[in-house]
């Protein structure tokens, strides 16, 4: 005799999208948290597709839900299992499914789903559920999903962070020096920053605050109007030295991260003049000793440093 089982029911749409079938519904978090589970690939090597479960982003899901009073409206894509009987009740739009633990396989928000389950708190989660898939057309989602679909560019989510008033003191240091020299006349790098986008030729948002960041440190209470000053005439100088030397490609991620490390040893022989007119002087063995045709072929930031290192050491005498 067969065993009765306890029944969830909810409101749902159902939607057709080209040749497949799904329902749109909510769901409380917990109910999903006891009904979904994953395949990983690592635990199923014949059928298993879906990635090794972070458990460190769960709990970021968790303590936003729990601490920050989080919403996450993205919806939780599921494929209903033989075993969840799921049944769609046209007349009052219903949908109902056995709530048992493994009812529906996660094709999309494992992390999400893991997360509520760690969370405290009890909220509503949008759900898609696709029912009578294969394991093919299953794994086909899957890969659909996470290569059809684009993530924002890191470049556009640092921009816009200051309209969502996100940034950190460090990010909003970095951003009004990165503005200042995107936007000032006589910025060294006028018309050569990016300021949401990845563009060859250019130094994007994610390049410039990465390196400025490195250094953050060394400039202690001064503001981003002292700082620009400063860095301004530093660039300047390196700009036009490199290019009497054939190195014109200073946007390069590595060769501008490679400057901007590189200017705390120089700042630190300026002791506290950083004029163009100072800067030229400190700079010379730099220029007479650097090595056009090293500089491109180097790969790592680390190298290009002690490249200019040695050619500063060199330059050197008493």
């Amino acid at each position: 005799m067969k065993q009765n089982m306890e029944k969830e029911s909810y409101s749902c749409n159902l939607i057709t999208q080209g040749k497949l079938k799904f329902y749109s519904l909510t769901m409380p978090s917990e109910i999903l948290a006891e009904t979904c589970f994953v395949s990983a690939r690592d635990d199923d090597p014949v059928e298993g597709f879906q990635r090794t479960l972070d458990e460190e982003r769960a709990k970021e899901i968790a303590n936003y839900l729990d601490n920050e009073d989080g919403s996450i409206p993205t919806a939780i894509v599921l494929s209903a299992q033989p075993e969840a009987e799921l049944s769609y009740i046209s007349k009052n739009k219903t949908l109902e499914f056995n709530k048992i633990k493994k009812a529906f396989l996660i094709l999309d928000g494992q992390h999400r789903v893991y997360g509520f389950s760690l969370a405290k708190t009890s909220v509503r989660v949008p759900v898609i559920i696709y029912n009578g898939l294969s394991r093919k057309e299953e794994t086909r989602l899957f890969i659909d999903i996470n290569t059809k679909q684009r993530p924002v560019p890191t470049e556009l989510l640092l921009d816009i962070k200051s309209l969502a008033e996100y940034d950190n003191e460090i990010e909003s240091f970095c951003r009004e020096i990165f503005d200042l020299f995107s936007e000032r006349p006589d910025s060294a790098l006028v018309g050569l920053m990016s300021q949401s986008a990845r563009i060859k030729g250019k130094i994007s948002r994610v390049t410039f605050n990465g390196a400025i960041k490195l250094i953050f440190g060394i400039f202690g209470n001064k503001d981003s109007e002292e700082v620009y000053e400063y860095l301004n005439n530093y660039f300047k100088v390196i700009k036009r030295g490199f290019e009497k030397k054939g190195i014109d490609s200073i946007v390069k991620p590595t060769i501008f991260k490679s400057v901007v490390q590189f200017f705390p040893q120089i700042a630190q022989i300026a002791n506290g003049d950083y004029s163009i007119e100072n800067f030229d002087v400190i700079l010379e063995p730099l220029f007479s000793k650097v090595s056009a045709n090293k500089v491109q072929k180097l790969t790592s930031t680390k190298a290009v440093v002690n490249h200019f290192s040695e050619c500063m050491n060199k330059g050197f005498t008493l």
